[in-house]
């Protein structure tokens, strides 16, 4: 019986020298292929072919993110600022309060014009009794009057200086700019703070007479702004009733939910109005289109050397991209795409269509 417990310990070692025997020939024909493809100068590639695709008619535009709530706040009162309680970036809610003008002379020159307003209504009270008395004459009642109404007026105009001093935020937003700093003289006009609301933003743009008939508001838009992978969304809101001076321009509104405030005010953007209606053109998954704007560049395989052809794509519809430059059936360089220039030549692993 000894052979056969022999046998059954030795057939565990035979399976894993079997396996690591067979992993180094795999092994040994890939490093030989790879030497191959080094010695010939090939790079291995997929390709993905371009096909057509159904897509909704676009607009193209170019603008700027504006937030809808914006304000420039200025000094309306000359004076020299006291504090200033906001830096740049601060969130603000409604009537906060951003800065104060010589606070403490304003406010003890209005207690001196209440005192005296005081004083002129006590005047005038006691000159009606007399009055009433017939001990004073009707023209010293009518001063008492009158010296009793400037005073109050003055009162007021106090008042109104004290809260013109104070500058605050006219909705909850951000601080985006701060101008002023403790100690400086304001003039009235004098910009001191920019507040705005990103919360939600808008963009106007010029587009071409030509687009007069495809636009209206409701219309979905889409844009990229630099610095981020996803498109945003926005709707058409305004759309002018005329043409502008030039007779070749139609100004639009558009507004653009932003609740987490991810967009800020000035971005560029570039993006298309989404009209209606379909066109089928030729297209490419929108993860192999890189572009800058809407000009980008990719390889094509033409006798298995790649081609670079500048394209101009189109905003994402369902994961698709339009692109003009190419043609139906055009293969583009997929995987591996960042390692091919002009004239290289390549190994076709694999393709959408099928072919090597």
């Amino acid at each position: 019986m000894k052979p056969k417990y022999i046998l059954y310990g030795l057939a565990p070692v035979l399976v894993i020298a079997g396996a690591a025997a067979y992993h180094r020939g795999q092994r040994n024909a890939e490093l030989s292929r790879q030497q191959v493809v080094k010695d010939s100068g090939e790079l291995s590639v997929t390709l993905a072919q371009v096909e057509q695709r159904t897509f909704r008619p676009t607009i193209a535009f170019t603008g700027t993110l504006l937030a809808v709530n914006r304000a420039e706040l200025k000094a309306e009162v000359a004076g020299r600022v006291t504090r200033v309680l906001v830096q740049e970036g601060d969130t603000v809610r409604a009537g906060a309060l951003l800065s104060t003008q010589d606070e403490d002379d304003l406010a003890l020159a209005l207690r001196a014009a209440e005192a005296q307003a005081s004083q002129a209504k006590a005047d005038r009270d006691r000159a009606e009794t007399l009055l009433a008395k017939k001990s004073i004459t009707k023209q010293s009642a009518q001063q008492a009057e009158t010296s009793w109404q400037t005073a109050d007026s003055q009162a007021g105009m106090a008042q109104v200086r004290l809260k013109k001093a104070k500058i605050v935020s006219p909705f909850e937003g951000q601080v985006a700019r701060r101008n002023i700093q403790p100690g400086d003289v304001l003039a009235p006009g004098q910009p001191a703070f920019e507040v705005v609301d990103n919360r939600k933003m808008e963009i106007q743009a010029d587009l071409p007479a030509a687009a007069l008939s495809l636009v209206k508001p409701g219309q979905t838009i889409r844009f990229r702004v630099a610095g981020f992978n996803a498109p945003f969304d926005g709707k058409l809101t305004q759309v002018s009733p005329s043409l502008g001076q030039d007779g070749r321009t139609l100004k639009v509104r558009m507004e653009v939910p932003n609740p987490d405030r991810l967009l800020k005010s000035g971005l560029f953007v570039d993006g298309e109005i989404l009209g209606d209606g379909q066109q089928t053109l030729p297209a490419l998954p929108a993860t192999l289109v890189k572009a800058q704007g809407r000009e980008g560049k990719v390889f094509v395989a033409k006798d298995g050397v790649a081609r670079e052809v500048a394209i101009t794509v189109g905003s994402e519809q369902d994961g698709w991209r339009a692109v003009q430059g190419l043609q139906t059936g055009d293969r583009v360089v997929a995987e591996g795409r960042d390692l091919v220039n002009e004239g290289a030549k390549l190994r076709i692993v694999a393709s959408t269509d099928g072919r090597k």
